[in-house]
């Protein structure tokens, strides 16, 4: 019974609750979505003959298939809920989500926040108190493409503006829904306007706050939150909400629904229980709860009904290939190859095959390693290569001033992962970064050893690349969670980076490593950068690498200490397949791939 646009939310958001891949069997509703939103006929009896065929077909009484394991999910028992402060799998009661934000703000700032406030503080000044939502999103990921989830956002802005609610002024409000079809249905279904009245205007359609693109804070809010350092939160509809991606001023962001986004932009805070507490008074002084203007399952019915029709999605299909002026405007060349700009600051033709060789040399003992960071728990792949906005005073930064690039004009580093200058400057640059080798800092700075000198991780790796010192990272558990991020692999390689020692690695983000040549490796159970003391002084050696080096092998390290002291450390190749192993021992899929083509060597 469920509709498609709930399965694909559901299915979109498998790595949210731990799954790999989540899998709907093809049934009726399929095809009767496939027809509705515009596919031909011919297309949809395909699909249908396909699907039975192959016996991938379900029909409702049909037998169940036989699994290993089943589940049984009381959907009585399923609570509202948001995710944060900065994992999309910190799942939160939406009645407990006040007081889980107090206690985040206890751990982080050593105080429990004041009841919601925002009040003048002079002329053009403004004092915030923790918790404020400073930024409302209703941005592009997976909930914006379900047309119930819109409608019940629509619905709610509608109730609320008709009780005379409205957005905190505090609160940077946008929308960008995940198809121009959305948008239309919002219009269709006269939801639009009351959106707008709330400052949900629509922004775009591709990516935006949940990667980072929020664009500035107004000025007086910006300066009021670094003035008193107040922790400010945003809540937004996307699948992300890692430490330092939202925005720089933000510590806290939360994950929720379209609805409950308009809903926390009406409370204006993260202290406010928006499950039980009121959003405000109507114009003959009543509260309002959000229970008064909650949207009934036959209003979101009707309302979809009303705003989407098969027509609207042939009208906006039909010319989704087609650029506007100005992409049509750009100029082109027929020609085999891509002409690089030198002077680009996007696009910029990488390294990776520059000086190969045509065949790989065996593999052999690294020796002197110095470690670039030693980082703990849940090293994501935002805090490895981020993907917001790059921050003045970073070497991201000061690479795009040295162009000509006006602060403005920045992006962020999602956009610009086209230019490797970029994402090498970006490795490691995250502003929550703690890097145990810097106790006492943030972001992406570490010690340059034997020196002992504090400096950006970038500038740190250069001085070493001209000395010819290779380098390791060292890590706790689940090293590259997260978005499954090429450049948190790139990035770290084109650094110099030979090896990265984890208690444990995220799946896609080992493979990664992996294609990029960067060995792997995990400490063994009760091992661990704690538990060996680590400080960033010690040199790391693997001297039998080129006899060890093998599938699942055991690799021999000894740390080198200050004042002559070794230990020696047996490490787990995290190499997995004999595919991975040759691709270590290239170097990385891209020279194994180019040998294969130049040379026939497999």
């Amino acid at each position: 019974r469920m509709p498609v646009a709930d399965r694909a939310t559901i299915a979109n958001m498998a790595p949210e609750y731990g799954a790999t891949a989540v899998y709907f069997p093809i049934d009726q509703r399929t095809i009767e979505y496939l027809a509705f939103t515009g596919r031909e006929a011919e297309q949809v009896a395909l699909v249908e003959a396909y699907a039975r065929r192959q016996k991938l077909w379900r029909e409702p009484d049909a037998r169940s298939p036989e699994f290993e394991r089943v589940i049984t999910l009381d959907l009585n028992s399923v609570r509202p809920a948001i995710a944060g402060p900065k994992h999309p799998e910190q799942r939160i009661d939406l009645g407990a989500a006040a007081e889980a934000f107090a206690g985040h703000c206890r751990e982080i700032g050593g105080r429990t926040p004041a009841p919601a406030n925002a009040n003048a503080a002079g002329p053009g000044a403004i004092a915030l108190a923790d918790g404020a939502v400073v930024i409302a999103a209703i941005t592009s990921c997976t909930n914006t493409s379900n047309p119930a989830g819109m409608a019940a956002a629509g619905l709610l802005a509608r109730n609320a503006v008709a009780r005379g609610l409205a957005s905190k002024p505090w609160v940077k409000t946008s929308l960008a829904p995940g198809s121009q079809v959305a948008a239309a249905m919002l219009e269709n279904a006269g939801l639009q306007p009351a959106l707008d009245a709330l400052g949900f205007h629509v922004v775009g359609f591709g990516c935006t706050t949940c990667n980072g693109m929020s664009g500035p804070l107004p000025e007086a809010i910006a300066a009021a939150i670094e003035r008193d350092g107040t922790i400010v939160t945003a809540v937004l509809s996307g699948n992300r909400n890692f430490e330092g991606r939202i925005h720089p001023n933000v510590r806290a962001a939360y994950l929720a629904s379209p609805a409950l986004v308009v809903a926390y932009a009406i409370a204006g805070s993260l202290t406010v229980d928006v499950a039980t507490a009121p959003l405000g008074h109507d114009a003959q002084g009543v509260l309002v709860h959000l229970r008064d203007i909650w949207p009934t399952a036959d209003d979101i019915r009707n309302a979809v009904d009303a705003g989407l029709t098969p027509a609207l999605f042939r009208e906006k299909y039909a010319t989704v290939f087609d650029g506007d002026a100005t992409w049509n405007a750009l100029a082109s060349a027929d020609v085999a190859r891509f002409s690089w700009d030198q002077s680009s600051t996007y696009l910029r033709r990488p390294p990776y095959f520059d000086g190969l060789p045509r065949h790989p040399a065996p593999p052999a003992a690294i020796t002197g390693l110095r470690p670039l960071a030693i980082l703990g728990d849940q090293i994501t792949t935002d805090h490895i290569s981020p993907s917001g906005a790059i921050s003045l005073g970073t070497p991201g930064a000061d690479f795009l001033l040295g162009k000509g690039v006006a602060h403005k004009d920045f992006n962020s580093y999602g956009t610009r992962r086209g230019n490797y200058e970029v994402f090498m400057r970006a490795s490691f640059a995250n502003i929550r970064l703690a890097n145990r080798m810097a106790p006492g800092t943030t972001g992406g700075v570490t010690r340059l050893m034997p020196e002992g000198t504090v400096m950006p991780i970038f500038d740190a790796a250069m001085d070493y690349g001209r000395r010819n010192v290779p380098l390791v990272v060292i890590a706790g558990r689940n090293y590259g969670c997260g978005s499954s991020r090429d450049t948190a692999a790139k990035g770290v390689a084109l650094l110099g980076v030979k090896a990265v020692i984890a208690e444990s690695f995220e799946r896609i983000h080992r493979t990664n490593l992996v294609g990029m040549g960067v060995l792997p490796l995990s400490f063994a159970a009760g091992e661990s950068a704690v538990a060996l003391g680590l400080d960033g002084s010690e040199t790391f050696d693997l001297p039998a690498l080129g006899s060890e080096l093998a599938v699942r092998g055991r690799i021999t390290c000894i740390v080198r200490r200050q004042g002559g002291r070794t230990d020696t450390v047996a490490l787990a190749a995290e190499i997995h397949t004999a595919e991975e192993l040759g691709y270590v021992r290239h170097g990385g899929i891209l020279p194994a791939v180019w040998r294969e083509v130049m040379t026939g060597m497999a």
